[in-house]
């Protein structure tokens, strides 16, 4: 039988330790007033929640609600990542449309391999601040908790892909439409699937006829189209937010797909979509 920490969020409000489970350990069941996010870095076991019994292997997550009973059982030496915050520091939005949403109950999420580096990421990123303890690494800390319960959203969204290599696909497209314009080798995309870039290229391309490079490219030629048009931000700003790495490379590639350079197009469609509201 292990010992349970006790937790105290009344400073910080957010608190993120390891606990190492030798094989048979048991997490006698509990609840507590907060909300803690469990994810096991490595071994297997069992984690009861509300009364089911479910297994918790690595790179299981669990999301524990406030008062919600739950237990841990080690079948082999276990070791989770504890992140325990109360739900008052996040911004009033993501208490609405994260927690409210997706939280309502304890449940355990089995993570694809894109979300799971995701979110090893932003725990190793938490750690750094929380070694450091000053008010701006707290701040970073509880940014990083938004981000977090956002993967842990995403995880639970339905897939209607029955194939494996469609639904790794699948996930690579969501990962380039919401990470765009981070992403700078076509290494930093298959690292996420644990394969080569050959292989991603193969199981992309089979699904949607393309690259998942020249993909990457039309969502930021999309992205820059519409900024174009719709803001009056300086052409390197918006080479910079969609992640071309120089404006030449964004010149060449925005000339390439769409005829014309980034200057005529702002120009051109603007004059396009006054007089579209003049003849409305």
């Amino acid at each position: 039988m292990s010992n349970r920490r006790v937790i105290d969020l009344s400073i910080q409000g957010i608190h993120l330790y390891e606990v190492k489970h030798e094989e048979g350990d048991v997490i006698m069941e509990h609840d507590h007033p907060f909300h803690e996010i469990l994810y096991a870095l490595d071994g297997e076991g069992q984690i009861t929640l509300d009364g089911k019994q479910l297994d918790f292997n690595k790179d299981h997550g669990v999301v524990i609600v406030p008062f919600s009973p739950h237990a841990v059982v080690s079948d082999s030496n276990l070791t989770i990542l504890v992140l325990a915050f109360d739900a008052q520091l996040l911004d009033i939005s993501v208490q609405k449309e994260l927690l409210a949403v997706f939280f309502n109950v304890s449940s355990l999420i089995r993570l694809n391999p894109f979300l799971g580096s995701e979110l090893r990421q932003l725990l190793r990123k938490m750690l750094f601040e929380l070694s450091h303890g000053n008010p701006l690494n707290f701040l970073s800390m509880k940014l990083k908790l938004s981000e977090l319960l956002l993967v842990l959203a995403r995880a639970q969204q339905p897939s209607h892909v029955i194939d494996a290599d469609s639904l790794r696909a699948e996930k690579l497209r969501l990962y380039i439409d919401t990470h765009y314009f981070e992403i700078l080798h076509s290494n930093d995309i298959s690292v996420k699937l644990g394969m080569s870039t050959r292989h991603v290229n193969n199981i992309f391309k089979k699904q949607y006829s393309i690259t998942p490079i020249q993909y990457l490219t039309e969502v930021r030629i999309e992205m820059a189209k519409k900024m174009l048009v719709e803001t009056d931000k300086e052409i390197v700003c918006i080479c910079f937010e969609v992640g071309f790495e120089t404006l030449s490379s964004f010149y060449r590639m925005f000339k390439n797909y769409i005829q014309m350079s980034p200057n005529q197009y702002r120009v051109v469609h603007r004059v396009r979509s006054r007089n579209e509201q003049v003849l409305v």
